[in-house]
């Protein structure tokens, strides 16, 4: 692990002193733990990583990556509206034989929702629906789904790599689904653009919920076998900024 990676893991699953547990109660642990600055650094170590050190940091202590999906669990009570139930509502609506996979599925609530047979992803399996890998590296067969979703997953230095996972995980025509706050987006056409780069066309983007940017695209060409694929542009978006409720 190198020096940056060792420093947050550090930082990030360094524990109360001991002295200092004795005098808290359950309650006041957990709320120390599900700190919102806590929750802000963990984007931030997120954003910063590549995949490959992010889940080896959160295979060396899942229960850091269940706090922090516990603090996103606070997060999403103080929102309007949850973007996955956006998705969720969507996929209903597709075919009953189409093959979904979930980019960052935390608990795999999706899979959960839909009855679509749902390959569900993440750095930590939090139950037995959830395969642990690295997500620029899912173990699906090239072509062998019709969607992938990213909702609020869409965080680390190698996200030009993520998005080239699912031009190759998809079938011809297949749809990758985005659902990601817009302030991590500069200029939401750039951001486009770069996807057609990558062999997806937009067919679809509703710009008009709170904090939330919806997008959809249809996977027009396959990029994966390119030679010229190191040289595709990078795509990078800025850390998380949750508004307050």
């Amino acid at each position: 692990m190198d020096q940056f990676v060792q420093k947050t893991n550090d930082e990030l699953l360094r524990s109360f002193d001991k002295e200092t547990k004795k005098h808290l109660t359950l309650r006041q642990r957990m709320k120390e733990l599900l700190k919102p600055s806590r929750f802000r650094f963990m984007n931030e170590v997120l954003n910063n990583n590549t995949s490959t050190q992010s889940k080896k940091l959160f295979q060396e202590d899942p229960k850091s990556f269940i706090n922090y999906h516990e603090t996103y669990k606070l997060q999403i009570e103080g929102w309007a509206l949850n973007p996955l139930d956006i998705i969720i509502d969507s996929i209903k609506k597709m075919p009953k034989n189409y093959i979904i996979a979930d980019f960052g599925c935390g608990n795999a609530t999706l899979a959960a929702s839909i009855p679509q047979t749902t390959h569900s992803f993440d750095f930590v399996s939090m139950n037995d629906k959830v395969i642990a890998c690295d997500m620029a590296h899912t173990p699906l067969l090239t072509s062998s789904v019709n969607v992938v979703v990213f909702c609020l997953s869409l965080m680390g230095s190698n996200l030009s790599e993520y998005i080239l996972e699912a031009n190759r995980v998809l079938k011809k025509d297949g749809i990758l689904k985005i659902a990601e706050v817009e302030s991590r987006f500069d200029n939401i056409d750039e951001f486009i653009k770069l996807l057609k780069i990558y062999g997806f066309s937009n067919t679809w983007k509703d710009l008009s919920k709170d904090l939330f940017y919806f997008l959809d695209f249809k996977k027009i060409k396959d990029i994966t076998t390119n030679n010229k694929r190191n040289k595709l542009p990078k795509i990078t978006l800025k850390s998380c900024l949750y508004k307050k409720r």
